[in-house]
């Protein structure tokens, strides 16, 4: 199969969907693959790196487009990357449609078949190409929180683990699955106050025994939700409902019980934010106020360390898009997990998550679209 990777263009977006030694294996599988020229610029991978390893160089990305069967990305397309898309071309990327009904429609518009990282499963039932990125982000949140509670930078004036005499700062994590209990590991580990709440009694009791009771848990209501989060310094924001929008766990009104200075971290901004005052953000300028509390919504998080994370993203994926190389769509249809990535094809949305998000129609493959 052609196998093509464009550079990211999402601002300030560095990593880059397949490593050198990613394209290694897919050479020796038989492959075809092209790179466009620094699209490992941000990893410190050259273009005579990637010739060394097998790929050839274009000069453009509308090369790659018109040339692959295949486009392998990290970040969704943007609106001049889906407009180059084409019917039965497959695209294997990070998607979070839920929240953007632009994209979905330029993708159903374009023919091609999309499957998204975010929802493939694994035969455990968890998400093996989210999670890579998700312990990056979790980890990235504690560091972000403990920028934004400077007071320079608008916060309290906290530091995360306080010193010996005095309270450590308060931290709150929404939700405990890879995000939320990276988040509290990294938040644990420098000494703060850690809260993490949750739905899942069996979860919370598995975040009991990992932290071993250095972790307070609470089950998650509206009045243990509005109790931590009254008190905290820091609110991280870790839900995550498979291919849908993110719950809104944190209301404009709550805002003003909140501790001046305090600062959310919503983790889930590529899902819609699970705070009603969420709107994204940049690495270029990460945070914004909202009655008196900072707001950290930068939607590419892991991009600020793409040589750790793009290492680890292709080491989640290289199995998942060999089978897509080797089978084409064939691999979608044997396997169940490609087959619960696959987002969009033949014009419609597959993934039934997305569908009720964007009050879509859902058509599974099984209906017979695949045919």
């Amino acid at each position: 199969m052609r196998v093509g990777v464009p550079k990211e263009i999402k601002l300030q977006e560095y990593r880059v969907g397949l490593t050198p030694g990613a394209v290694r294996e897919y050479v020796a599988a038989g492959h075809q693959v092209t790179v466009e020229t620094g699209a490992g610029s941000g990893i410190g991978a050259s273009d005579e790196v990637y010739r060394r390893a097998g790929a050839s160089i274009a000069e453009t990305a509308r090369e790659i487009f018109a040339r692959s069967e295949m486009i392998v990305k990290v970040k969704e397309p943007q609106k001049s990357e889906w407009a180059q898309l084409c019917e039965g071309q497959i695209l294997f990327t990070y998607l979070h449609l839920a929240p953007h009904p632009e994209q979905a429609k330029g993708l159903i518009d374009s023919g091609c078949t999309a499957i998204a990282y975010e929802t493939v499963t694994d035969a455990s039932g968890h998400l093996p190409l989210l999670a890579p990125m998700s312990e990056v982000a979790g980890r990235l949140a504690i560091e972000a929180a403990g920028a934004a509670l400077k007071r320079s930078a608008g916060g309290r004036g906290l530091l995360l683990g306080g010193v010996p005499g005095v309270q450590p700062a308060r931290v709150v994590v929404l939700g405990g699955g890879v995000v939320g209990t990276q988040a509290a590991r990294m938040a644990a580990g420098l000494g703060a106050e850690v809260t993490v709440i949750d739905r899942s009694i069996p979860r919370l009791r598995e975040l009991d025994d990992l932290f071993a009771g250095r972790v307070r848990t609470r089950f998650s209501t509206i009045e243990s939700v509005e109790d931590e989060v009254f008190a905290a310094d820091v609110v991280i924001g870790a839900v995550l409902v498979p291919g849908a929008s993110a719950p809104k766990l944190v209301t404009r009104a709550m805002l003003k019980s909140m501790r001046p200075g305090a600062v959310l971290v919503d983790v889930a901004i590529d899902q819609g934010g699970c705070f009603e005052t969420s709107h994204p953000t940049t690495h270029a300028e990460p945070t914004y106020e909202v009655d008196g509390v900072v707001h950290y919504c930068v939607a590419n998080m892991p991009g600020a360390v793409p040589v750790t994370s793009s290492q680890a993203l292709n080491n989640a994926t290289l199995p998942f898009g060999l089978m897509l190389a080797n089978k084409g769509f064939a691999a979608v249809l044997e396997n169940p997990h490609l087959r619960n990535g696959l987002n969009v094809h033949g014009g419609r949305i597959t993934n039934k998550a997305v569908a009720e998000s964007l009050g879509l129609e859902f058509a599974p493959v099984e209906s017979g679209l695949a045919a």
